[in-house]
């Protein structure tokens, strides 16, 4: 039986997922029908029967879910709305007994109050199975057995059973966050673009829990992001069991070879933060990966960690900076872009609000000016000890290569959640790096 599947990913990375999603197919279908589909702002559609479905929960490194579509239907109101999930066969594919959770998401929807939408939705669900069986399912809006998104467009609306369960982003390894993590699959997906392959070497010089550094080494040794984790189609009722033990099986044994590799994978990190180092080592024992060189080294200061010319990738402060503390190497209290002292001085702190992203982390918003003589030293580094490298910073501040004095080969546009972002490309080639004249700043 075929099915047709949408796979939401970071905004920017929906031809990266396509290419993604024609390499699983190819590498763990073994023939297994899949036909890939329209890329569309924000995911990608493919058709394919379960195995297809259970290996892009397994192995996608890029998308946020692996979402099931049941109907689509033109609406005019909450009732049309009911009506079509009233229709569904729910009880094909869970019972009464497994809780529930729905989501309801929207794009110039008419409708008054997606709250509204989403409680007719969940009744339908639940009217439906009372219906067959006697019983209604219970709502856990934390941890629900099973999730059901509808997606409504200005007069079209669409029902999708959730196959991943938990966002794909969490591998299940990473404990220790720190307070500025990056979504896995956006740390993943910028390594795509950066076009590194493995043996190329790679270096983080602000690596924090060394979310860069995990998802390349596991991409180096082969190890499937989610073979850590359970999925939401485990407690589905017409998944294929044996397919998914088969796939299961094939990725502990990848990871199990992993962990005993002495391949030399030529991954390097360092943060001005040795706590922030501590949390990466323990990430990545946890997600089975072998020693992966770090350093306690303030990213004003590094240096190149091997001379063989590679990819520099890192995610500084920006816009929304991050509450961090980090520990110079002699033990003072030091601040880089991404740390904020708890005595910042009154002004600064007047500019400033807390608030917590979807993950619950506490960012600092501020509008305090950026802090343009870090970059500055940054920029100078990179030009005096990364002759021939080739680096991409992710910033939500297009000002960045004037604040390096560096001039950008390409700028790509990604969103980090809903802030916009850019992946800057600075080639660094001994004689072609030019100083940015003052003021003059990149286009958008």
């Amino acid at each position: 039986m075929s099915f047709e599947f949408f796979l939401p990913c970071p905004r920017g990375l929906e031809a990266a997922l396509a290419a993604e999603l024609a390499e699983i197919a190819a590498r763990h279908l073994n023939g297994a029908p899949f036909t890939a589909g329209a890329q569309v702002p924000g995911g990608v559609h493919f058709r394919g029967g379960w195995a297809a479905g259970m290996a892009a929960n397994l192995h996608s490194r890029l998308a946020s879910r692996v979402l099931l579509k049941l109907a689509h239907q033109p609406y005019r109101s909450e009732q049309d709305i009911y009506a079509l999930a009233l229709e569904q066969r729910w009880e094909q594919w869970f019972s009464a007994n497994e809780t529930l959770r729905v989501d309801v998401t929207a794009i110039k929807s008419p409708l008054r109050s997606l709250e509204f939408a989403t409680l007719r939705v969940k009744d339908a669900i639940c009217d439906r199975l009372r219906e067959v069986s006697g019983e209604r399912p219970n709502v856990d809006t934390a941890a629900p057995d099973v999730r059901v998104f509808a997606f409504l467009t200005a007069t079209d609306c669409t029902l999708y059973l959730d196959t991943s369960g938990e966002p794909l982003f969490k591998r299940g390894w990473r404990l220790d966050k720190g307070a500025a993590p990056l979504r896995e699959n956006l740390a993943a997906g910028i390594l795509r673009l950066t076009g590194w392959t493995p043996g190329t070497p790679l270096y983080d010089p602000m690596c924090g829990s060394g979310t860069f550094l995990a998802e390349a080494a596991q991409v180096a040794l082969n190890v499937a992001p989610g073979s850590e984790r359970r999925f939401g189609f485990e407690k589905l009722r017409q998944y294929d069991r044996s397919v998914w033990q088969g796939l299961k099986a094939a990725a502990l044994d990848a990871k199990k070879a992993a962990a005993s590799s002495r391949k030399d994978l030529q991954i390097f990190g360092s943060d001005i933060s040795g706590d922030m180092l501590d949390k990466a080592r323990a990430n990545f024992q946890r997600a089975g990966l072998p020693s992966i060189v770090l350093k306690q080294v303030d990213a004003r200061g590094m240096s190149a960690p091997i001379a063989t010319p590679g990819i520099l990738v890192a995610n500084p402060p920006y816009g929304e900076r991050i509450e961090v503390r980090g520990r110079g190497p002699r033990g003072e209290i030091r601040e880089t872009g991404r740390d904020r002292r708890e005595d910042r001085d009154s002004r600064e702190a007047r500019d400033t609000r807390d608030s917590r992203d979807d993950d619950g982390f506490r960012r600092v918003h501020t509008d305090a000016p950026p802090d343009s003589e870090f970059f500055k030293a940054l920029g100078d580094s990179l030009k005096q000890r990364f002759t021939g490298w080739h680096a991409f910073i992710l910033t939500s501040d297009r000002k960045l290569p004037g604040q390096l004095r560096l001039r950008e080969s390409t700028k790509t546009p990604l969103f980090n959640g809903a802030l916009e972002c850019r992946l800057f490309r600075f080639d660094l080639i001994a004689g072609s790096v030019r100083q940015r004249p003052a003021g003059d700043t990149p286009a958008a």
